[in-house]
């Protein structure tokens, strides 16, 4: 694959995102499948985003559900960069125009008081590392017109990113039982998405450890301090302008994200 298609692809997205225009499939640009290639793109916005003065401060796991990797053809998931400039506060107005074609998920986020930068990370590792969890919720969006993406184009595109949004109540891991733990998401008292820990790959501990072995064999591991979203609990939720989305999940709280008018 040559550097200049991978140039071009993600040229392509970073005119969407700041254009606020949505574009044609960049599978079309790059070999069919090629997942490594999709990377590349993503690892190229990633680097022209950080020169730019973002600042990197976690990941996100995406396709953590089985129906989801089959419809796409895949049989892992996939993962993308969390931003400063992404991080919303719980309640916070997002303005229109944030996300290019928004929907919601509500998710377990964790983060880290330690590093996890070793090889063959244990599940014990990363509960060590982790020093609290929080209810969340991701703003996913595509900057691919009308969400027609296959594995090539959401990884390519940041992993569907947008932005997060995060509870303020820190729970501890031994509080909870991530595995069981129910999940609500309401529209303004409306119920638009339910589920539970063990959709997201039995549990989002099995996520995020995923998520840190693949970041410790790309070379990029997660840090202390860092934050990982783990993942959709239950079915993405569409959301217009003045939708105020709530997620309560067991154990963690709840957490709204508020669209404004």
């Amino acid at each position: 694959m040559s550097e200049d298609a991978i140039a071009r692809a993600a040229a392509g997205i970073r005119k969407a995102w700041e254009d606020g225009a949505p574009i044609e499939p960049v599978r079309d640009a790059l070999p069919d499948g090629d997942v490594d290639a999709a990377y590349r793109v993503q690892q190229t916005n990633t680097a022209h985003w950080v020169n730019q003065g973002r600042r990197i401060v976690g990941r996100k796991i995406g396709l953590t559900a089985k129906a989801v990797q089959l419809q796409l053809g895949v049989d892992q998931p996939d993962y993308g960069m969390l931003f400063a400039d992404m991080c919303i506060a719980d309640g916070e107005e997002i303005a229109p125009g944030s996300v290019l074609q928004p929907r919601c998920e509500a998710e377990v986020a964790l983060t880290l008081h330690a590093a996890l930068d070793r090889e063959q990370l244990t599940l014990v590792d990363l509960i060590d590392s982790v020093a609290y969890a929080l209810p969340a919720i991701e703003v996913v969006g595509s900057r691919i017109a009308g969400w027609n993406i296959k594995i090539v184009d959401t990884v390519a595109d940041n992993a569907s990113s947008g932005l997060f949004v995060l509870g303020t109540r820190p729970v501890m891991l031994d509080d909870l039982n991530l595995r069981e733990c129910g999940m609500v998401m309401e529209n303004r008292g409306d119920q638009v998405s339910i589920g539970a820990g063990v959709a997201c790959l039995g549990n989002p501990l099995n996520a995020a450890l995923w998520l840190a072995r693949k970041m410790v064999e790309v070379g990029t591991p997660l840090q202390e301090g860092d934050v990982i979203m783990t993942g959709a609990l239950g079915p993405m939720a569409p959301v217009a302008a003045g939708d105020v989305m709530e997620a309560r999940i067991e154990g963690l709280g709840s957490v709204r994200a508020a669209f404004a008018a």
